[in-house]
């Protein structure tokens, strides 16, 4: 499993969530929402501190990052986050 954070996402994420260099940002799998991954379950996030890490990337002096514990929903999947300049927000990608 990879996690790709692209430029332009990374600075949505420092300008909408007043992020910087130093902050830790965990994707995680959350109860609601759509998917299309996992039935009845969407991708949350959140800005604290790893426990137990099972992925993370670090662009910008930001660490984006997976706990071990949510390595489940992404199925073996990749994913990159983008930003969509039309919609002025990020997308999450599968592949």
């Amino acid at each position: 499993m990879q996690l790709m954070i692209t430029k332009a996402a990374v600075d949505w994420y420092k300008r909408e969530m007043e992020l910087a260099e130093g902050d830790f940002v965990r994707f995680y799998a959350r109860y609601g929402g759509e998917s299309n991954l996992q039935a009845g379950f969407s991708l949350g996030m959140i800005v604290e501190k790893p426990t137990e890490s099972t992925i993370q990337v670090v662009n910008d002096g930001i660490t984006f990052y997976i706990e071990c514990e949510d390595e489940w929903y992404f199925d073996n999947h990749n994913l990159t986050v983008a930003y969509n300049n039309q919609r002025d927000e990020v997308e999450f990608h599968y592949n």
